[in-house]
């Protein structure tokens, strides 16, 4: 499985991104200038893409699929549709409910068959929840020492108006389908738009 293996601080300096929107507490104390370097459109429209990608730890080819998806919908933006696919994802709905401490660590808990749909297995990180969907921990899995120790971590984190966490009974509910607004992701999509749109 092809991932994104590129140091995540450094990475969140290229893009000006806050290593919170990741999970991650750590903070750069390398200050990352691009002082007298004009960014082109085309620069800006990349970096962009780039910071969604990251964000999501989605590859390329996935992110176009969504984007094609995103475009066919008929309501709402395409941008506003590609960040809610985006945000619907499993892995990212695990990562807000706060049962991963990354969204990555969420989507290899994901890829290990701990996850609940309704009731069934699923294992694909990018399958996209819907509204109403319950999603748990398998029951064997949920007295593991790794959950406690995700829930101190993620404790003290604001689950999304949109979703329902127990974390008594390590369980979530989808209410409704994100808005825009309720994304709390520093991504202009207008800018991917045009850039896929060239």
């Amino acid at each position: 499985m092809a991932r994104d293996m590129s140091p995540v601080l450094k990475r969140c300096r290229s893009l000006d991104l806050d290593p919170t929107f990741l999970g991650i507490d750590k903070k750069s104390n390398r200050n990352f200038s691009r002082a007298g370097k004009k960014v082109s459109e085309y620069g800006l429209q990349l970096r962009e893409k780039q910071k969604a990608k990251f964000i999501y730890g989605v590859l390329e080819k996935p992110f176009r699929n969504n984007f094609e998806k995103a475009k066919k919908l008929k309501y709402g933006t395409t941008g506003e549709n590609l960040m809610i696919l985006l945000e619907l994802r499993l892995d990212n709905v695990m990562f807000r409910l706060g049962y991963g401490r990354t969204r990555t660590e969420a989507r290899q808990i994901v890829d290990h068959k701990h996850v609940l749909v309704n009731g069934k297995c699923v294992n694909i990180p990018s399958y996209v929840v819907k509204a109403g969907d319950v999603i748990e921990i398998k029951e064997k899995h949920k007295s593991a020492q790794r959950y406690k120790d995700i829930l101190e971590v993620t404790e003290g984190r604001l689950v999304p108006a949109w979703l329902e966490a127990n974390h008594e009974t390590l369980t979530g509910t989808v209410k409704e389908i994100p808005t825009r607004e309720q994304i709390d992701v520093p991504v202009n999509e207008m800018l991917i738009v045009e850039l896929y749109s060239k």
